[in-house]
Order: structure tokens, then C-alpha cells, then sequence
């Protein structure tokens, strides 16, 4: 009987799981000129770096620096881009929004938490981004650059270890939404997260252009494991076995780390939360 009761039980939860996630795709279809905009301002974005970058190799007598070619960096930067495309979560302005509002009261009461109520909701939209902004975006790299991401057995590690760094910076968001239930305050917390997260996690240069000392303090942070790992699994096809496993066991770790510490921050803050002053 115990065992018909969970069987039902976790049925319904993964109903209550795929609702929310079609309720985030359809907030997206609702919204699709958004994603046109977000489209066009990456393409602004990139003709920005590329010329960035172009007068930088231009700068120097090798083809190569740091390990990495032009059309390397390129690759890594426009790929980041439509990562950061499809991953950012945007929690923290949902939190502060709800917290100024009085809403997170509504959302405090539902029956399943908070943290998971967001986290699938928040899955649906990226879902729905990944398809229209990522895969043509990747589309377009390997017509351009006639195949120079390889398609194998690298395209699955990428896809294990985005939803890793998918988690890993729902859960920073998750952290840092969080202290907005004692400062009411979500703007300035929100834009120094954003240029920490994506300056530290490689998606805005690469990691391998860090001095060697900022490098070990990155890696031993969890950003790199946001961008740069899946990046660097997508892009390279000829990694040992072993540094994979290594590399996707490390993302987890970081997955488990960081949730524990959100979530322990959130029930010792849940107790602090305060609407219109009351």
C-alpha cells in the first residue's frame, strides 16, 4: 500500500513538474518578440567582440596566444554568448520583484517549495531559449567556420554538463536572491552578480587568457563550472575519458555545494521576510 501511495505520489509530482515547465515555454511564446530582441542584441554584441578581438591578435606576431587561435576565441565567445542566452535565470529580479510586491507571500504557501516551484518554471524558458537561440547560433558557427566544433560523443557531454551549470547558476541566483529579503533592494546586488558571474565563469574572456594566479582562485570558485566547462567539452572532442568524468564530477560536486548553501541561507533568511513594512 506504502509503496502504491509513492508510486502515486511521484506521479503527480512529475505532472506538477512538466506544468510548470510548459508554463514557462508558454510565457516565452507570449513574449517572442523578446527573443528576437535578445537575438539581435547578441549579434550587436558579437560584431562588438569580434573586432575587439581581431584588433587584439592583430596586436601580436603569433597566430597563437595562450593556446588559442582567433577563430578559437571566436568559437568560445560566440557560443558563451548564446549560452548565457538561454541559461541566465533572472531569479534575482524575480525575487526582489516579489519581495517589493508582497507576491512571494502568494508563493510561500503553495504546496510544493519555493526553490523547486522556480527551478522547474524557470527550466521551461531555457528549454524554449536553447532551441531558438542556441542551436542556430551553433548552426551558424559551424557553417561559418566550415565544421570546426566537432559533432561526436562531445555534443552529449555538453548536454550533461549544461544542465550542470544550469543548476549551478540557478543556485547562485537562488543565494544572492536571497539576501534581497534584507535589503529589499535588488538592482545594484543583481548588476554586480551578473559582471561577477559571467567575468569569473569565462563567458565574457576566456578563461585561458587569465593571468596564472586569478586562474587557481577561478578554479577552485564554481563559475568556471557555469560556462567554461561545458564550452571547453563542446569544443574539444579529443579530451582523455578520465578528464571528462573529472570535469562533469567536479560540476556536481559544485551542484551539491551550492544548493546546500542556498538553501540553508534561504530557511535561516525565510524567517526575516517583511511586505510593505508589515
Amino acid at each position: 500500500m506504502k509503496t502504491m501511495k509513492k508510486k502515486e505520489k511521484s506521479r503527480i509530482n512529475l505532472k506538477a513538474y512538466g506544468s510548470l515547465m510548459r508554463s514557462g515555454v508558454m510565457e516565452m511564446l507570449q513574449f517572442r518578440m523578446s527573443a528576437i530582441v535578445m537575438l539581435f542584441g547578441n549579434m550587436v554584441y558579437l560584431v562588438v567582440i569580434y573586432n575587439l578581438w581581431r584588433a587584439i591578435y592583430a596586436s601580436v606576431d603569433t597566430p597563437t596566444v595562450n593556446g588559442m587561435t582567433f577563430t578559437d576565441t571566436m568559437i568560445y565567445l560566440v557560443l558563451a554568448s548564446a549560452q548565457f542566452a538561454f541559461m541566465e535565470a533572472y531569479l534575482v529580479w524575480e525575487m526582489g520583484r516579489s519581495v517589493q510586491d508582497g507576491s512571494i507571500i502568494v508563493q510561500l504557501i503553495r504546496p510544493m517549495s519555493y526553490d523547486t516551484y522556480q527551478l522547474f518554471y524557470i527550466a521551461g524558458g531555457n528549454i524554449f531559449n536553447f532551441v531558438v537561440t542556441f542551436i542556430p547560433t551553433f548552426i551558424i558557427v559551424e557553417i561559418i567556420t566550415k565544421g570546426a566544433v566537432p559533432i561526436g560523443i562531445n555534443i552529449l557531454y555538453y548536454l550533461v554538463s549544461v544542465i550542470f551549470g544550469s543548476l549551478i547558476n540557478f543556485a547562485v541566483d537562488y543565494f544572492v536572491g536571497t539576501i534581497c529579503l534584507y535589503t529589499q533592494s535588488i538592482w545594484g546586488i543583481n548588476i554586480m552578480k551578473e559582471v561577477l558571474v559571467t567575468f569569473l565563469s569565462g563567458a565574457t574572456v576566456p578563461l585561458a587568457f587569465f593571468p596564472e594566479t586569478l586562474h587557481k582562485i577561478v578554479m577552485f570558485l564554481p563559475f568556471h563550472a557555469i560556462y567554461n566547462t561545458p564550452l571547453t567539452l563542446l569544443i574539444h572532442n579529443d579530451l582523455p575519458p578520465e578528464e571528462v568524468a573529472g570535469m562533469l564530477f567536479a560540476q556536481f560536486v559544485w551542484v551539491v555545494i551550492v544548493f546546500v548553501l542556498a538553501k540553508a541561507f534561504w530557511k535561516v533568511s525565510e524567517r526575516v521576510i517583511t511586505v510593505n513594512g508589515g
